[in-house]
């Protein structure tokens, strides 16, 4: 757990320079730069794709010390780069725009969606998976471990995918929705390749 440990913290402070610079050069430079609103779908989507991502983060950390597949290590390895990278981003732009980091409305409000956040057993929106799920992981060992998390996986990026085609449709910052739609396109190609990699193992994703 020291890994994930390590990601929540120091990945995310460390690149809220680097958030800001990417925002500023995606913006353009010597362009105004817009700020957006506390309870825009700017900062909803930042907040809650942060938190969204940190979950993949912990899972692909967990698996990695789950099995000695390559192939497997690999994918949570580049994912949980990946997301780490961009939950990043997201900090650092919220701080850019001062924008607290937390909000007192439940998750997915930026998307009409506050009341159907389930927040059951700590799946705060839809794709995450439970503590109860989180925990079943932790103690899989070899294939086993490979096929829950591939499945756990897979679900969470459908929900990611929801969330993010979300901001391509409402958010306002050109930066963001370049962001978003990266984050679309990369998770469906990521399903794929984890449908594949199910069907090796003798299993398919859930229902």
């Amino acid at each position: 757990m020291r890994h994930i440990g390590w990601i929540a913290g120091a990945a995310a402070s460390a690149l809220v320079a680097a958030g800001a610079i990417t925002y500023a050069a995606a913006e353009g430079s010597g362009s105004v730069v817009r700020t957006p609103a506390a309870a825009s779908a700017d900062a909803g989507f930042a907040r809650d794709m942060a938190v969204h991502h940190q979950q993949a983060v912990e899972m692909s950390y967990i698996v990695r010390d789950r099995t000695r597949n390559e192939e497997v290590r690999r994918l949570a390895y580049d994912i949980a780069q990946t997301q780490a990278n961009q939950r990043g981003m997201l900090l650092g732009w919220l701080d850019l725009w001062g924008l607290p980091k937390v909000s007192a409305d439940p998750p997915m409000t930026w998307m009409g969606m506050g009341d159907m956040a389930s927040g059951r057993d700590g799946a705060l929106m839809p794709g995450m998976a439970t503590n109860t799920e989180l925990k079943k992981l932790n103690t899989l060992q070899g294939k086993q471990a490979e096929i829950f998390y591939l499945q756990l996986m897979t679900d969470h990026h459908k929900g990611g995918i929801h969330m993010a085609e979300g901001c391509v449709a409402t958010c306002t910052v050109g930066a963001e929705k370049k962001l978003a739609q990266g984050m679309v396109d990369a998770q469906r190609s990521e399903i794929e390749l984890m449908t594949t990699m199910l069907k090796e193992r003798g299993a398919t994703p859930r229902a």
